[in-house]
């Protein structure tokens, strides 16, 4: 098995586990943040491409949406600045993120991140990687990010994967994962570990209020 059907079947289970535990109904409002304008791998954008009611989705992400667009045309599509969302408190019912959190910037971005699906969305489903997984997944380069990040950027950045260096992410173990909920005033939540060979490869964390 390669390493985009472990991807892709990784994805079908964390897909999975948000259709059971949050129920989504035919007349439910969904924010996904951080779509793929292009789409490099067949899991990308894995809502739209499953998700059965495409036009109750509303897709935020900072890049530009014309590919994007053209294949998911019931989608409605959202630009913004990274930081605030631009809807008001409690838009929609359901919130999903599909490892974006550790793309968002250092601790600072990523609460705001967390408070903003937590101020817009009832519920909400995300996942972020876990950075104690053996095999790190953007770069594929095994036992590297295990370094501290100064470290993983410096030899990174003599590498053909240089463009995984500096605020390209900033991976997370369950210990911050929590910490990170705690200073966004996220109190209820649950952390499932999606398992690879007895691994934990991700996170998927769910809240409500």
């Amino acid at each position: 098995m390669n390493t985009e059907s472990i991807s892709l079947n990784n994805r079908k289970r964390k897909y999975d586990l948000f259709i059971r535990q949050l129920q989504p109904t035919s007349d439910s409002n969904i924010l996904d943040v951080g779509f793929s304008n292009e789409e490099w791998l067949s899991g990308d954008n894995y809502l739209e491409k499953h998700y059965p009611y495409p036009y109750h989705i509303t897709a935020l992400g900072v890049c530009a949406f014309d590919l994007f667009q053209k294949r998911y045309p019931q989608v409605t599509a959202v630009r913004y600045d990274g930081k605030i969302f631009p809807f008001p408190d409690n838009c929609f019912e359901i919130g999903w993120s599909n490892a974006v959190l550790e793309h968002v910037g250092e601790e600072k971005a990523q609460v705001l991140f967390l408070k903003e699906l937590h101020r817009t969305c009832r519920k909400v489903y995300l996942t972020t990687p876990n950075r104690y997984f053996p095999f790190e997944l953007h770069t594929r380069i095994p036992l590297l990010h295990w370094l501290p990040k100064k470290i993983f950027d410096k030899i990174l950045s003599h590498t053909t994967k240089r463009w995984a260096t500096g605020d390209y992410m900033y991976l997370l173990s369950e210990r911050r994962i929590k910490t990170l909920l705690k200073k966004a005033g996220i109190e209820h939540y649950r952390i499932y570990r999606n398992r690879f060979i007895g691994f934990t490869m991700d996170f998927s964390i769910i809240f409500q209020k």
